[in-house]
């Protein structure tokens, strides 16, 4: 069964000296995924309810982005255990998905 991996982050973490969200990638790509996406929004909030955007007056206010993948389970289960140590308290959904081939 094949499922879609979303990981929620903001773009100002960082992992050393570049974005969580960029070590996440190049991990996956080591760990010999297919392919994965990186989204950043305009808008958004999360549980503490605070926006953050992207507006005239700024470049940008620690805006939301996604990492998005679509990985067989086992293996994507075996990928975020060893993520675990960068994604500790991040929000990260897993449905399963229907790949079109």
């Amino acid at each position: 069964m094949a499922v879609l991996v979303r990981i929620f982050l903001k773009e100002g973490e960082e992992f050393g000296d570049k974005p969580v969200y960029r070590e996440v990638v190049e991990q996956l790509r080591r760990k010999g995924l297919g392919g994965a996406t990186v989204l950043k929004a305009i808008l958004g909030y999360g549980t503490t309810g605070e926006f953050h955007y992207e507006g005239i007056e700024a470049m940008s206010y620690d805006l939301p982005v996604v990492i998005e993948f679509v990985e067989q389970e086992d293996k994507a289960l075996k990928v975020m255990e060893d993520l675990k140590h960068l994604l500790r308290g991040k929000l990260i959904s897993m449905e399963e998905v229907k790949v079109w081939e």
